[in-house]
């Protein structure tokens, strides 16, 4: 029986090393799966006084609310348009400035360069939120006291909703894309020096080396790296937006994404089937996104796909 071909035999054959999984697989069972069940929350009117399965059952009625209160809408424009912009304009950079680096001859320059480009990955979101403050706080922050002293008017920026935007785009990529440009880094440390040697000698220069054989080399990198972002599209960058804008209400339009509408759903209004229903909405959106996607690529290389 254990000849033949199967999960038996697969077991029987590896078992010390699926015993090893065991605390890893109980891992993601109690903390990623038995949670699940919590799902529930979005199907039922939630009730302090009663328990899961004891409360009334009103089926779509909290994803039907969302819908017409015209937030899902915005929720998800704002969310996904975000993460699109992060995922486009980090790795432009961030391949951009991993290719500048490795044309540096200077060794100790080198290292230098790249220890403070990858350094603000490691600030923490805290930290990023009292810069911010102080940067454009209206009575005393960095930016009005500079207009103040060149004659003009200050300005209240955390009443511009649309100016956050680009707040927002900029101090992600300054805190994170660093970390895509090690990746791509080590990428490009990988490449064969033949090729560049070879193109030297066919008399091209710095940036056709770069343009016709780096670039096409690290696009199974940017592949799987673009793969892996789209996976957590729809989960936006918390800690990012609500540390930055925290609770201002004017900003609300521009800046808030699901994660944010979901934690202020819980700490403020204590909605529980509707912050449910927020978060199962993420997740399937999330999940659709990432299978159709992959099935994209795919076709195209079956060689540049997750599965």
């Amino acid at each position: 029986m254990l000849k033949k071909k199967g999960i038996l035999r697969e077991l029987y054959t590896n078992k010390i090393l699926f015993f090893m999984l065991l605390p890893t697989m109980l891992y993601f069972f109690i903390n990623n799966y038995l949670p699940m069940v919590g799902i529930y929350y979005a199907f039922v009117e939630f009730d302090f006084n009663k328990s899961l399965f004891h409360m009334n059952f009103v089926g779509l009625k909290n994803f039907e609310f969302l819908w017409k209160s015209g937030k899902l809408v915005e929720l998800t424009l704002n969310t996904i348009g975000y993460n699109v912009v992060f995922i486009l304009l980090g790795n432009v950079l961030s391949i951009t400035v991993a290719i500048l680096i490795s044309e540096i001859k200077g060794k100790v320059f080198k290292k230098v360069t790249q220890s403070i480009l990858f350094l603000p990955y490691f600030v923490s979101f805290v930290i990023l939120s009292v810069i911010v403050f102080n940067l454009f706080n209206y009575e005393q922050g960095v930016l009005n006291s500079v207009l103040q002293q060149l004659g003009f008017d200050p300005v209240d920026v955390y009443s511009k909703p649309k100016l956050w935007i680009f707040f927002i785009i900029i101090f992600y990529l300054w805190k994170n894309f660093g970390y895509s440009m090690v990746i791509y880094l080590a990428a490009i440390t990988g490449i064969g020096e033949d090729y560049y040697e070879a193109a030297k000698i066919d008399g091209a220069n710095a940036f056709q080396r770069a343009w016709h054989i780096t670039v096409p080399m690290l696009k199974n990198t940017f592949v799987i790296l673009l793969l892996f972002a789209l996976g957590s599209i729809m989960k936006g960058q918390f800690d990012l937006f609500y540390q930055m804008v925290g609770n201002n209400g004017l900003l609300y339009s521009t800046t808030d994404i699901l994660d944010t509408y979901v934690y202020r759903s819980l700490r403020v209004t204590f909605d529980m089937g509707m912050a449910t229903a927020a978060g199962v909405y993420q997740s399937l959106f999330g999940f659709t996104l990432i299978m159709v996607v992959n099935a994209i690529i795919r076709k195209i290389n079956k060689d540049y796909a997750l599965f």
